[in-house]
């Protein structure tokens, strides 16, 4: 198996890398203080077409695959842009897939196009505050109303709410009560986001600060018929359809930023001067960023593996998540040797690898815990019993 870019690929990662060098470290720095949207950020890369890259060509999409959008997402990360750069256009890379696999052909014409022009912005509302992971646990509902829904309750880590007129919204058609099993219950919208009966709070957090992260607040929310994706009660089999596809996105993502972690660090050893040598020369510095670098190319390998097993159809659980927990671990430990090569100053905001460190928890921790990960994998791998 051999895991070098095609020609193609290669020119995706050139061509995306040159869109990002027109944003480099102090236009993500400056985000990272004002706390405003990077809307010319993605602008440009829906005016150059990127925005749909695994969306289907008969809508405007580029028509590729996971494995190619893995490389464009790295590109960003890689570039300086961080977990910043890949949150602010999450969703309209793959976020619809539900959209292109379930939805009828009218709402792949109606929905899909405006998502990959960015004439919508849409935002993924699943999360909520009582039940964390627990998904099929979700208590939001959507109570039938006539020819369509009224849809109350709460949703929480919702990224990018404050930018969307959509939002891809999993809510309770049966209470728990009413169904052999939790997940039956749950059937899965794309609506628009009325502020009328959405309210949004912000929430002030540690990291990516120019990517909102919200609670939403439902009360009353008319939705159409026309908005349920598929059948009623088959919402959460939809969603896991692209969780490996997330997984794989996500994992691509985290080796580029710890990438971009490790070169500034390398870049700081070799130039940084202490006793009358470059503290690049000194064992102490080498190996931690050594060992990064590793970590790093291993996990990437098992992100590709996983994208190109996607890609053919064939299943990937184990490799996605592996490749999740991997790259999430091995981006941590590099920004943290980054920042630690960088001594006194890289806690200075001025040297970036700080910004790094606390953009690498987002995905160290979410969408799915390391600690649900290796449980996953005990399971699925090594035949152990279920332990949650």
């Amino acid at each position: 198996m051999s895991v070098d870019f095609t020609p193609e690929q290669q020119q995706i990662k050139d061509s995306v890398s040159r869109l990002c060098r027109k944003f480099d470290d102090n236009y993500w720095l400056a985000r990272d203080r004002d706390g405003e949207f990077p809307e010319e950020f993605c602008r440009a890369i829906a005016d150059e077409g990127w925005m749909g890259i695994a969306m289907p060509e008969e809508y405007g999409g580029g028509g590729l695959g996971i494995s190619d959008a893995a490389v464009m997402v790295q590109a960003i990360t890689e570039s300086g842009a961080a977990n910043a750069g890949f949150a602010a256009i999450a969703i309209g890379i793959f976020g619809l897939n539900p959209v292109v696999v379930f939805g009828t052909e009218e709402q792949k014409k109606r929905w899909l196009p405006p998502i990959i022009k960015r004439e919508d912005i849409a935002c993924f509302a699943v999360t909520e505050p009582n039940t964390g992971l627990d998904t099929t646990r979700l208590k939001t509902r959507a109570i039938r109303d006539g020819d369509g829904y009224i849809i109350k309750g709460e949703k929480i880590w919702t990224s990018t709410a404050l930018q969307s007129n959509k939002m891809l919204l999993i809510a309770r058609t049966k209470s728990e009560e009413e169904t052999e099993r939790p997940i039956d219950g749950l059937s899965l919208f794309y609506t628009d986001l009325n502020r009328d009966y959405v309210e949004i709070r912000p929430i002030d957090k540690m990291g990516r600060k120019c990517v909102d992260s919200n609670q939403l607040f439902i009360d009353g929310l008319p939705v159409p018929k026309e908005d349920l994706i598929g059948e009623e009660g088959k919402g959460f089999r939809y969603l896991l359809h692209g969780l490996n596809a997330e997984r794989i996105l996500i994992s691509a993502s985290m080796v580029g930023l710890g990438r971009c972690a490790l070169n500034r660090a390398a870049n700081y050893a070799r130039e940084r001067v202490v006793f009358g040598r470059p503290i690049g020369m000194n064992q102490s510095i080498q190996h931690p960023l050594a060992q990064s670098w590793a970590e790093l190319e291993a996990a990437n390998l098992m992100a590709f593996r996983a994208a190109g097993l996607y890609d053919a159809g064939k299943e990937c659980g184990l490799e996605a998540n592996g490749a999740k927990y991997l790259a999430a671990e091995a981006a941590f430990k590099a920004c943290t040797n980054a920042v630690m090569t960088h001594g006194g100053m890289g806690y200075a905001k001025e040297f970036h690898v700080e910004r790094y460190l606390r953009e690498s928890l987002i995905h160290r921790l979410a969408p799915i815990s390391p600690q649900l990960i290796l449980s996953y994998l005990a399971e699925r791998a090594l035949d152990l019993p279920k332990s949650y």
